[in-house]
């Protein structure tokens, strides 16, 4: 079982707005494109080894805060690091935050304690 190439993940928001995450593996973040793409939820990792990640940081513009946006991103980077295997360092405080919220087993077996 192989991931396809970047699916776009689509959940929706409390207004039932759709939410679509996308993986630029390229630039090495996850994206939501809000406001017709005019804005954009960012987070930004980084590998650090051949299988290790740094989850580093995300950003949601100030318009869009509290609306749960960030979880969505969280999510899919947590998402990844299971899938593809690797090994997680949680520097931004958000993602640890999402996975003290959210405690997956599977997410522990994948983050640097």
């Amino acid at each position: 079982y192989t991931m396809a190439q970047a699916a776009p993940v689509t959940v929706f928001d409390a207004n039932n707005s759709q939410i679509q995450v996308e993986h630029d593996k390229k630039r090495r973040q996850f994206v939501i494109r809000l406001n017709g793409s005019h804005d954009r939820a960012v987070l930004l990792y980084d590998y650090v080894g051949k299988k290790t990640v740094d989850l580093q940081h995300t950003e949601v513009p100030d318009a869009y805060r509290g609306r749960g946006i960030a979880k969505h991103l969280a999510k899919a980077a947590m998402d990844f690091v299971v899938e593809e295997d690797l090994k997680a360092h949680l520097t931004c405080w958000y993602i640890q935050k999402y996975v003290k919220e959210n405690p997956q087993p599977q997410y522990f077996e994948h983050i640097y304690q």
